[in-house]
């Protein structure tokens, strides 16, 4: 019995302290999951004998919630960093054991997201989802929302009505911050263009009601040309782009409302040796900071990944335990704005 181990030891092993392994056997406060779990494998492997209660309180003590987060394409940095910080908001809960399965939409086509809808469905608590405006995934949230399976839009309000809720900027309030920033970066009248990913994104639509409004405002001689679609990709934009700077010598500004800002920033890059065309785009990638610093973009608008996904955490896990409309409605998150001179 001398070489019985001892709370002392199973710390030791596990790397935690004496105090930590005694509130894990004890529950007199929360455990962070992977703590628990680490103790939970020292306490066996040194032949612990209260090994078999940590185990028991590992996965009896804290609730379970099954997390499934679909994003657009994961060929794009936005999203491949949107993937990581919900990991990270994951695995810094110690309230919940979260399972979490992303997946990435490889096109904008209604069909996909319902498979995918459809497919999470099966295994999931809840599920938020980036996904076009369209009616044929209202059946599909329905049906999901009639088994109990909650469904949040994200980024883009789709669903109306039967979805659980919105997290994600007010789009037509990042439409007109980048209005407002064409009105200061450009000192004579011209013409300026407004990409959007395509005719089935509501968010993208608000940015551009929002950017047209406060150019009509402010009523200082642009001309905003017809909408483009560059279904948020790279080629489509820089062809597009170049296309621009042909037909409208007096082009002044572009403003990238969703995806492919990398293609005009390649575009502008390649016609001029200096920059001649205020550029606005949406989320700091990597090409975006670079044009930021060269002078070829006056201002990205980003938004908070942290703060909505941590959002989006805390209200995934709350429809657990909430039966009512509640969390029903929008949940704006002020976008950061990023200007050369703070990088």
């Amino acid at each position: 019995m001398a070489n019985r181990p001892t709370i002392k030891d199973v710390a030791r092993e596990a790397g935690v302290s004496a105090a930590t392994v005694d509130r894990a056997l004890n529950g007199r406060s929360v455990v962070r999951s992977d703590t628990m779990q680490k103790i939970a494998e020292a306490a066996h492997r040194i032949g612990y004998h209260g090994h078999n209660l940590i185990h028991d309180k590992l996965t009896r003590s804290v609730p379970e919630m099954r997390l499934g987060v679909i994003l657009l394409k994961k060929t794009q940095e936005f999203y491949r960093n949107f993937a990581l910080q919900i990991e990270r908001e994951v695995a810094a809960r110690t309230d919940y054991r979260i399972s979490l399965d992303i997946r990435f939409s490889s096109s904008q086509s209604p069909n996909e997201f319902a498979e995918l809808l459809t497919d999470l469905g099966k295994t999931c608590d809840a599920i938020a989802c980036t996904a076009v405006n369209d009616k044929r995934l209202d059946p599909v949230v329905q049906e999901l929302k009639d088994r109990n399976v909650k469904v949040f839009s994200v980024l883009n309000d789709f669903a109306q009505g039967i979805r659980e809720g919105y997290v994600g900027v007010n789009n037509m309030k990042v439409g007109r911050i980048a209005a407002w920033m064409m009105t200061k970066a450009i000192h004579e009248p011209g013409k300026l263009a407004v990409f959007v990913g395509g005719n089935r994104w509501h968010g993208h639509d608000l940015r551009e009601v929002g950017f047209r409004s406060l150019i009509r405002e402010v009523d200082l001689g642009f001309t905003v040309l017809d909408t483009l679609v560059n279904l948020e990709v790279r080629q489509v934009t820089y062809e597009a782009t170049l296309d621009l700077l042909q037909r409208c010598p007096d082009l002044k500004g572009i403003y990238i409302a969703g995806g492919g800002m990398e293609g005009a920033i390649a575009a502008l890059r390649e016609a001029h040796d200096r920059p001649q065309v205020a550029l606005v785009v949406n989320e700091l990638t990597a090409e975006s900071r670079g044009a930021l610093v060269d002078g070829y973009c006056e201002m990205a608008i980003s938004t908070p990944l942290p703060d909505l996904c941590r959002s989006l955490i805390d209200l995934m896990l709350q429809s657990k335990t909430t039966s009512d409309d509640s969390l029903a409605g929008q949940v704006f998150l002020e976008p950061k704005i990023i200007l050369p001179e703070i990088l």
